[in-house]
């Protein structure tokens, strides 16, 4: 069994008995791989899976990447920028979150005792598919292996006090990313939506960034180099709002004329 770069493709990260392990999903059937889908296919190459296929379901689910870093993009949305009387950047505002951060769909988002205003920001994130430095914009697409969600989760009062962002959007937790990546998405006019019990709080266009993928693709990898299975969180549009303990949190991102590619990032909220 084997497929192309430029074949669409549904690829996850799911448990099993001998651990974490990276698959290609066809339906409610999953066909296990040897290595991460990225080590290949951003070089161009066909993969093959050699193991047998197994059937899976959502509590199977892991985070579908395990990146070197993750790289996040602030206020690329004016009116996110706007709701938090902030200035819209004249060059993409860059900042981190660790990978500790990160958490599989399904988990839970653990408040902190240190914030009294923990707050989802559902974000469009690209998964990067090769080593990338310095990339023109022209090229920049060519760096991606696929798309997925994710919620920059943030304790707003912390990054209004600390004057900076590590802590803030740093806890564990503070970063669901999933339920799988889709290697083929036209970006341009997606629907970005947070959920939460049901009320939809963001419900922005991609259409909306002020700096476009290629664009922060080209600026990110003129500073520092990308590696393959590397998440870029593309930033966030208006309508961010508090979680409380109980919260159900689904992010949403999805075509207006067709199905939820991207599937529902779903997380939990609870107190320490």
């Amino acid at each position: 069994m084997a497929w192309s770069k430029l074949a669409p493709v549904r690829f996850a990260r799911l448990n099993s008995p001998t651990g974490p392990q990276y698959v290609r999903l066809d339906g409610p059937h999953a066909y296990p791989l040897d290595v991460a889908p990225w080590s290949e296919l951003g070089a161009g190459a066909t993969l093959s899976s050699t193991a047998a296929r197994r059937d899976w379901t959502e509590s199977d689910l892991l985070c579908p990447v395990v990146p070197s870093k993750i790289v996040c993009v602030g206020r690329n949305y004016a009116a996110h920028a706007k709701e938090l009387g902030n200035e819209v950047p004249a060059e993409p505002l860059l900042f981190f979150k660790p990978p500790s951060s990160l958490l599989a769909p399904g988990g839970a988002i653990v408040l902190p005792t240190q914030s009294a205003k923990v707050e989802h920001e559902s974000e469009l994130a690209i998964v990067i598919g090769k080593r990338t430095r310095n990339v023109s914009k022209a090229e920049a697409m060519g760096a991606i292996f696929g798309f997925t969600s994710a919620n920059d989760v943030t304790a707003r009062d912390l990054q209004k006090k600390d004057g900076q962002w590590a802590r803030a959007k740093g806890f564990d937790t503070f970063c669901p990313v999933g339920p799988w990546i889709e290697t083929e998405m036209a970006i341009d006019a997606l629907r970005v939506q947070c959920i939460v019990n049901g009320e939809v709080r963001q419900n922005g266009l991609t259409s909306d960034m002020i700096f476009d993928v290629p664009t922060l693709i080209a600026y990110i990898s003129a500073a520092m180099t990308l590696e393959p299975g590397d998440l870029i969180l593309t930033g966030t549009p208006e309508g961010v709002g508090p979680l409380a303990p109980g919260d159900v949190c689904d992010v949403v991102i999805r075509r207006d004329d067709g199905p939820d590619e991207l599937g529902v990032l779903r997380a939990s909220v609870r107190a320490t």
